[in-house]
């Protein structure tokens, strides 16, 4: 049995990563142009974050995101409803071996990071970070308040008590 060259890792591989900005910026070209034509599509200004690879580089997972987060579910169909058009313009543009197949989802990353701000702005955040005001001011200080470091500076308090 073969041994593995290179150790991928538990994330997405470098050509994987690649593949995805080509399909993400070519999609994009195409929802620009205006080549597709379908109202829900051509009323909205469509967002594409980002975009997943499969290991094996046959499906694309576009996570799609209309400006204004308005009838989100509809641009989803009607991008799903559009993709083999979509697939077809994707291999016109890009020099791929195998074109993947994709899928759109709707991109949930603005709604979590707007959900994390406001946890961090909460009343009870601030109550926390306010309650420890200048906790690490003296940690290294020892019990008669000089720093008990070996090779810490002596404080200004130190050089005051020389006569």
């Amino acid at each position: 049995m073969p041994k593995k060259r290179f150790d991928t890792g538990p994330g997405p591989s470098q050509r994987a990563l690649r593949v995805g900005e080509l399909v993400r910026h070519a999609m994009a070209e195409i929802l620009t142009r205006g080549d597709l034509i379908d109202d829900v599509v051509t009323s909205h200004v469509i967002t594409i974050p980002e975009v997943r690879m499969s290991p094996d580089l046959k499906l694309a997972t576009i996570y799609v995101m209309p400006l204004g987060g308005k009838d989100e579910k509809a641009v989803v169909e009607a991008l799903q409803r559009h993709r083999r058009f979509l697939r077809g313009e994707l291999s016109r543009r890009l020099s791929i071996k195998f074109m993947p197949d994709i899928r759109f989802r709707l991109d949930e990353s603005f709604d979590e990071a707007a959900r994390i701000d406001s946890l961090l702005h909460s009343h009870k955040v601030q109550a926390d970070l306010s309650s420890h005001p200048g906790e690490d001011d003296d940690d290294d200080a020892g019990p008669d308040g000089m720093n008990s470091h070996p090779y810490a500076r002596p404080s200004k308090a130190d050089d005051d008590e020389t006569p």
